[in-house]
């Protein structure tokens, strides 16, 4: 039986990543400091006897014996990871460093969960991996952003010179039930304002555009990723079906059945304009691709918000 190791388990991801892995019969050690990740999401595997739960802080050594490791741990919304920058890059060096000399210590393989970021305000459309990204290496996102992008760094190093076997997963925009109420994303900021019929608030002009995936096709394909034998270049994953910011405010206003009007805020330092995944890597090697539509993701997302609102009581 696989013991397998998930940082930031008790997050958004990381929560839906634990369901999965249990599915397949693996005994899961869950890792979280709770920072930005919540006990209510993994509420439910209390209960069950392959779930282990941890309390610990990643920039500092960890010292387990594990078959994989799933590193996720770290704040993934500008919310989060702005409130302490310095920790936030913390989590991605320091992090990623004793993930690494954990993996090497015990011959595990290890993937990492990058993300979109590393490709900054993308001057290539839509982003593949062979492109070396357009960041700010001094800005209020760069703690996140280059942060991962040293995690990468980290990740390669340790393949080429101590042979640990290495994933690197390029996240883009993620959405789904156990998003956090105030967490700053697109989408759970929208439908929240939207079920409250406040503003439903818009930055900028509402012309740039995400490219959303719902978190269930997401899991897969990480859990695909890691069972990949030799597949340590990076891969984008993500929905290549592209929105504007504004398409999706009014969408969401339109699911609810809102009274929400859209108003306007100046666009934030360094907030990407364009933003979609070329997922060609993903479909050539694994075989992969969404099959939850925009519309049947966001219903569901919906109703979960709506409950997490009391909103199903009235």
């Amino acid at each position: 039986m696989n013991r397998i190791l998930i940082t930031g388990g008790a997050g958004f991801l990381g929560s839906h990543l634990c369901d999965s892995v249990l599915k397949k019969g693996a005994d899961v050690v869950c890792i979280d400091n709770f920072f930005s990740g919540s006990k209510d999401n993994i509420r439910h595997l209390f209960s069950h006897p392959y779930f282990e739960l941890i309390r610990h802080d990643i920039i500092h050594p960890l010292f387990l014996e594990v078959d994989e490791i799933y590193h996720l741990a770290c704040p993934a919304s500008p919310l989060y990871y702005q409130h302490n920058p310095i920790k936030t890059v913390k989590t991605s060096v320091m992090g990623t460093i004793n993930m690494l000399g954990l993996a090497k210590r015990i011959k595990a393989r290890i993937l990492l969960a990058s993300t979109s970021e590393v490709y900054g305000n993308p001057t290539v459309h839509p982003q593949q991996e062979s492109y070396w990204g357009n960041v700010n290496p001094i800005g209020i996102r760069s703690c996140y952003d280059e942060g991962k992008r040293v995690a990468e760094t980290l990740m390669m190093d340790y393949h080429r010179q101590n042979n640990v076997d290495t994933r690197i997963a390029r996240i883009f925009n993620t959405y789904g039930p156990r998003m956090a109420l105030n967490d700053g994303r697109v989408i759970s900021n929208f439908i929240v304002q939207a079920l409250k019929g406040e503003p439903v608030t818009v930055y900028g002009d509402g012309s740039q555009t995400r490219s959303f995936c719902y978190v269930t096709d997401l899991v897969d394909a990480l859990m695909m990723t890691m069972d990949k034998q030799g597949f340590e270049q990076p891969v984008n994953l993500g929905n290549p079906a592209e929105s504007t910011i504004l398409e999706m405010a009014e969408r969401i206003i339109k699911l609810t059945k809102s009274s929400s009007k859209i108003v306007r805020k100046p666009l934030p330092l360094d907030d990407p304009v364009r933003r979609c995944p070329d997922i060609s890597l993903a479909k050539e090697k694994l075989g992969w691709t969404p099959k939850i539509d925009l519309e049947e993701g966001l219903l569901e997302t919906i109703a979960y918000f709506r409950e997490r609102l009391g909103l199903n009581k009235k």
